[in-house]
Order: structure tokens, then sequence, then C-alpha cells
């Protein structure tokens, strides 16, 4: 089989925030003082000029800003950022551009200009509207300014908005999740993020861990929310992902479907296909801010191992055709609905025959299943997700 090229998607990071929450694991790092934002709008211009011969010919289909808190840029930070991206590399007409922002009053007053400047998707991290709640994950926003943040949203124009909501949360009852989530519904955001605490490496939590509800307590407030946001017309089409009919992620969607993506910015990731060379590359840049900028100021360029020029340090992997099949199922085995078979074939450039005998036996488990063109877990597979894909590692042995 020959790989194809997918559709192309930009991730762009922003590495600063107020202050880092202690269950964050991303790359992000608290702003002491105003942060350099005119020298990160130029490095970022050259990232993207140093990343366009990736595009190979591709307008982008989506744009994420992500972080830290890309609300702390002013809307003509975010505004250059995309006059640049569709300048160098180009934009499908109906393109998806989501900024995460912060519901704190400092960051409502910028709604207005993001919308002026392009974006049409907001991602709004509110985590919780109890206060105390709040408190113990260490957010520097409050209840009421939740809950006015997606007035001032509307008012701005976003008629597409998520809400991020966690679970499981320090001292959460099941009465504490529901309620969580029924506020967010009564909202009507047209999607949900909503999604369970986990303790990662590398976080405050992870040194001085909470106390986080029981197993048991745990997946009757999973299974409780999944009833409420069913009953309210939000159909949940991945794992953690609820959406209104029409308003699915698309810039998510593509990750999950293995499709290309440029990742800009420090410590920015990005998978390019190259069908030419028969490869599958990811690609990094250096994550602090200061070497990024530094890199970006020094223009001393340096070379990955797929011979792509990059001032920006970081690296890049080799997608080998061992590893291609757990790479691909590990995000295609996330939606519901599962990925078109023919996807494995453009996508990874290899057979889907060469699994068919690992399919089966897993089908014959009750774990997955080939219906109409598409490959997808079970209810069953999604609940051992785990299990599914241990199927897919490569044992030399």
């Amino acid at each position: 089989m020959s790989l194809q090229l997918p559709p192309l998607a930009l991730y762009v990071h922003v590495p600063w925030c107020i202050r880092k929450c202690p269950y964050c694991d991303f790359n992000s790092h608290q702003a002491d003082n105003d942060i350099p934002e005119a020298d990160y709008v130029k490095a970022l211009r050259f990232d993207l000029q140093q990343d366009q011969v990736l595009a190979q010919g591709r307008k982008i289909t989506s744009i994420f800003f992500g972080g830290g808190t890309p609300s702390m840029l002013s809307a003509t930070a975010i505004g250059q950022i995309l006059h640049d991206a569709e300048n160098i590399i180009g934009f499908e007409p109906d393109i998806e551009i989501t900024l995460e922002a912060n519901p704190g009053t400092f960051e409502q007053e910028k709604f207005s200009g993001f919308r002026a400047a392009g974006v049409n998707r907001l991602s709004i991290g509110i985590q919780s509207f109890n206060d105390r709640q709040l408190t113990l994950l260490g957010r520097v926003h409050a209840r009421d300014e939740a809950l006015r943040a997606v007035g001032v949203a509307r008012a701005a124009g976003f008629d597409n908005l998520n809400l991020d909501l966690m679970h499981g949360l320090p001292e959460q009852s099941i009465d504490d999740a529901k309620a969580d989530l029924q506020q967010a519904m009564d909202l009507g955001p047209e999607h949900l993020s909503w999604y369970q605490l986990t303790i990662e490496q590398n976080t405050a939590f992870y040194s001085a861990p909470p106390v986080l509800p029981e197993e048991e307590i745990l997946a009757d407030i999973q299974d409780a929310g999944v009833a409420l946001l069913a009953g309210a017309g939000y159909e949940q089409y991945e794992i953690s992902a609820y959406a209104l009919a029409g308003k699915r992620a698309r810039h998510n969607l593509n990750y999950w479907e293995f499709g290309d993506y440029l990742g800009i910015g420090a410590g920015a990731h990005g998978k390019i296909t190259f069908p030419a060379e028969n490869k599958i590359v990811r690609l990094w840049k250096t994550r602090l801010p200061k070497h990024y900028l530094d890199a970006a100021h020094s223009q001393k360029i340096s070379t990955n191992l797929n011979g792509h020029q990059n001032v920006f340090g970081g690296g890049s992997d080799l997608l080998t055709p061992e590893s291609l099949p757990l790479e691909f199922m590990m995000n295609a085995l996330r939606l519901h609905e599962g990925v078109p078979i023919t996807y494995f074939n453009q996508r990874t450039g290899q057979d889907w025959s060469m699994l068919a005998d690992n399919w089966a036996r897993l089908e014959a488990q009750g774990l997955v299943e080939h219906c109409d063109g598409y490959i997808r877990p079970t209810v069953l597979g999604r609940r051992f997700l785990n299990r599914v894909l241990q199927a897919f590692i490569h044992n030399d042995d």
C-alpha cells in the first residue's frame, strides 16, 4: 500500500499562564511579568516559514491555540498569527479556528477582539462551578466569573463554544459532579469536554496527591454524567467529548483520524506524512520559551533526522512500520464510531490484511466490530480499551 497525504491542521502553543495549576503537566510556565508578546509572534512567524515545506501544498483545515493560556495574548497578536498562517500556508474556506481561554475577567474583556481577529470557536477552561473545588484545583477564577464568561462569549458573537469540565475531583460527591455538569449544560454550549482528573507525573498533585473519590464513586459519576448528557442532546463521540449535532471538534477529530498537523511554538509537536519517501515523522520544538525565542533570534539552523531544517531545536522521530498499527489504533479507537477501514491503508501505508487475525480475535471477544466499512470498539471495548490496544503492540519475540 502507498501512503496518502491526509488533511493538515495547525497547533499553536502559547506557553505562559497566570499560575501553574497543580494537576497540569502541559508545557506551561508562570508569567511573573509581561510576556514577550511581540517577540513571540515574530518567532511563530519564522517557525511557520521554516515548516511551510511540510504542508506539501495542502491548506490548513483547522487551527488550535493551546497552552498555557492563549487568551493571555492580545487580540492583535492572535490576528497577526492568523494573518501569517494564511499568507504562508493558506486556509481552507471552512477552516475551524479554536482558542483556549480562561474565564477570568481580564480574558473576558478580549473575547470580542478574538472573534474579530478570526477565531470562530472558543474553548473556555472552567473545570468546575464549585468555588471550593476551584480553590483545590488552583484555578484563578471563581464560579461567578465562569458563568459570566459564557454570556460575554455569546455577546462577542461566538456561536460555537466548548466548555472544559473535570470530574472525579478531590472531595467531590456524585451529586457535586452532577450539579457541575447540569450547570454546564444549562449554559447551552455546543460542545463539552468532560473528563476525569488524573494525577500525572511532574505535577504538584503527583508530589502531594489529593484524596480522590473511590473507584466505585468514579464509575457512578461516569454513568450518571453520560446519562445526563445524552438526555440533553449531547452525543458522546469520543472518550471525553460530547457535542450537539454538527458541532464535533474538527481539530481533535483530525488527531483521532490520524491526520497531519504542524506544531509551532515552544514545545509544540507535529506529525507529518511524506508519501514520496514512505515516511511518517513526529517533530517537536524546544520546550523552554527563552530557548525558543533565542533560537528564533539566532536563526541557527539544525537538521533533524528527516532532513527538514529547523532552527528551534527539539527533534523528530520516524514512526517505524512496526509501531504504526498501535499509533493508528491509539487514536482511531477513541472514537465511538471508529474510522473508515480505508484510513488505515491510506494513512499508515500498510494493508489491513496484516491485522485481520488480531482483529478477528478481538471481535470474537466482543471488544471491536467491523461494520459498514468502519472499524470501531464496542461498548465493552471502550471500557477495556487498554486491553484492546495491547493486541497491536509489536513483539519481536
